[in-house]
């Protein structure tokens, strides 16, 4: 199996969950509130699914691996474009923590801009995935051997696998 079939898979579920989002700030629109274990659930997993389980494959296996390759500078420059983007995720999110804690306090100003980070994320999800997959990810795989790439699928399990025991040793943690 090709790495960036797993890659790929997984960003079907980061596409499944832009639409529910959707329809929470379209509510919001509408009157209606969102209810924190909502906001709690979207914030862990683009957290721990989409920046540390996903873009962690890319960012320590995939992108680390290519920087060893003799790559083109367009290759080069994409994937420059693609690790900004992620710190770009990152900072929505933080942004969107932030202004959860300041609505819990009883800022209820910061209700617009939690709603504001999620609609930022839902619009930069799909064209973030879209460049990864119709011109990232089919140049990057000219790079490899068949084995590099076994190898890399290997890591990628390794890394699956290693964010699991790593989330829930943290909730023990945090329940003590």
């Amino acid at each position: 199996m090709n790495p960036l079939y797993m890659l790929s898979g997984e960003h079907r579920l980061i596409e499944q969950i832009i639409p529910v989002i959707k329809e929470k700030v379209k509510e919001v629109g509408e009157g209606k509130k969102i209810h924190p274990p909502f906001i709690e659930a979207a914030v862990d997993f683009f957290q721990v699914y989409a920046d540390k389980t996903h873009e962690g494959k890319e960012e320590h296996i995939l992108f680390k691996a290519l920087k060893q390759k003799n790559m083109l500078k367009e290759h080069e420059n994409q994937m420059e474009s693609l690790i900004n983007d992620h710190i770009y995720a990152r900072k929505t999110v933080i942004n969107l923590v932030a202004s959860i804690e300041r609505h819990k306090t009883g800022d209820w100003n910061a209700s617009r801009e939690v709603v504001e980070n999620l609609r930022i994320l839902t619009e930069f999800y799909p064209k973030h995935i879209e460049k990864e997959e119709k011109s990232f990810y089919p140049a990057s795989m000219q790079y490899f051997s068949e084995k590099e790439l076994e190898q890399m699928l290997a890591e990628f399990y390794e890394h699956d696998r290693q964010m699991i025991h790593e989330k829930y040793n943290k909730l023990i943690v945090g329940l003590k």
